[in-house]
């Protein structure tokens, strides 16, 4: 029998994270020791206290499905949050719970994009924003995040790429990979230059509860005349290591719901219904339990910023949000993908290429530091030996 795979898979890259990441695990079923750096995972086990909602949920018989938009009482504790924690005022009708922020994106994306619509992507990002509009064939168009802007936009810039077909604008902030966090004066400007051309924002905000040093995080969705044209998206996964419990959601403008909840109906018809109620209780009942991870999260950022400041040939910012380091290594004189395989040959430590995570991130590697700060020491010490060692046979 022959085999056809559709045409349009072929707009759509494979993830080179768990390209890394699988070749990892296959050195570590050798026996080899590996430390990851390459996954975006919290290290730390779900909080206790949400666990036991999930699993009083189970042995209550809540293993039915919900309404597709969601429980009511989860999307009204997501308003509650909101408001809470970002400022902003939403009725429970205008949120929609997903199977995790990545369903999230593939929904918002389905529902705003037609075929030739351009949407302003940054560069680098995570690369679903790339895969999705281009899958749904319509053209992702890069504005740049420069180390030497401390990875803020660039407004001229984003206004020289403007079109008629220019449908939206992606932000994500806190930022993968490159740990940077938009600021409010920026984020004024952005959002009146939004309203001037009338664009549609997302804005990926999975990593806000993961900010260091006092930075603030500000939802765009929170500025005046903001609301009304921002896809505010996030999950439980980050803040509250449940990646595995795939809880995502959007909140949007009433009229949008019912078109991102149409793709979702048919995409998985429901996020899981226990966890939904785990999901109640992670935001209702929080103590003290993310604060503690984040504070775990910056000593080990310290750690590992200085560590990597003091190997000669690398370099790299303080990240203001998120668990990554994107470490400048274009001194070295090879291409990130060429240098992130021999790193994890040779010195058995798993890095992400910036390349993966478009143009921009060439020169780059993306290091997580969520991973045990004994790890995260022992991972610096062999990288300042596997680097030393580069140097060392370059000058031969």
């Amino acid at each position: 029998m022959s085999t056809h795979i559709a045409a349009r898979m072929d707009r759509m890259a494979p993830s080179g994270i768990r390209k890394v990441n699988e070749k990892a695990l296959a050195m570590e079923r050798a026996g080899e020791t590996v430390i990851h750096f390459e996954i975006g995972r919290p290290d730390f086990d779900t909080p206790e206290y949400i666990k036991r909602a999930a699993i009083e949920a189970l042995q209550n018989g809540d293993v039915f499905y919900t309404s597709n938009f969601g429980k009511m009482e989860l999307r009204q504790a997501i308003a509650e949050k909101l408001k809470r924690e970002n400022g902003l005022d939403y009725e429970a009708e205008e949120i929609l719970v997903t199977a995790g922020l990545s369903e999230a994106v593939f929904a918002v994306l389905a529902a705003i994009l037609d075929e030739s619509d351009e949407l302003l992507v940054p560069d680098p990002v995570w690369i679903n924003y790339r895969n999705v509009p281009a899958f749904l064939n319509a053209v992702p168009v890069s504005y740049d995040l420069k180390e030497e802007n401390e990875y803020q936009l660039d407004l001229d810039e984003i206004r020289s790429k403007i079109t008629e077909r220019t449908r939206a604008i992606v932000l994500v902030t806190p930022n993968n990979p490159t740990g940077g966090v938009l600021c409010r004066r920026v984020l004024n400007e952005l959002a009146a230059l939004v309203i001037e051309k009338d664009l549609l924002v997302i804005s990926d905000e999975v990593y806000e509860r993961l900010i260091y040093g006092g930075e603030e995080h500000v939802s765009i969705a929170s500025l005046p005349g903001m609301k009304e044209r921002t896809f505010t998206m996030n999950g439980l996964s980050k803040a509250y290591s449940m990646t595995g419990w795939r809880l995502g959601y959007v909140a949007a403008p009433k009229e949008y719901i019912p078109a991102l909840n149409k793709f979702h109906q048919h995409n998985t018809t429901c996020a899981v219904s226990f966890g939904q109620t785990a999901a109640i209780a992670a935001f209702r009942e929080e103590g003290d339990e993310v604060k503690e991870m984040v504070k775990e999260y910056e000593r080990r950022r310290d750690y590992a910023v200085k560590a990597i400041n003091e190997i000669d040939g690398l370099s790299c910012l303080c990240p203001k949000g998120a668990f990554y380091i994107f470490i400048n290594c274009k001194s070295l004189g090879r291409p990130s993908a060429e240098l992130a395989d021999w790193l994890l040959g040779e010195a058995k430590i798993a890095l992400v290429p910036g390349s993966v995570f478009g143009p921009g991130g060439e020169g780059y590697l993306r290091m997580s530091f969520a991973n045990s700060y004994d790890n995260i020491v022992e991972g610096c010490r062999r990288l300042k030996e596997a680097v030393e060692g580069i140097q060392k046979e370059a000058r031969k």
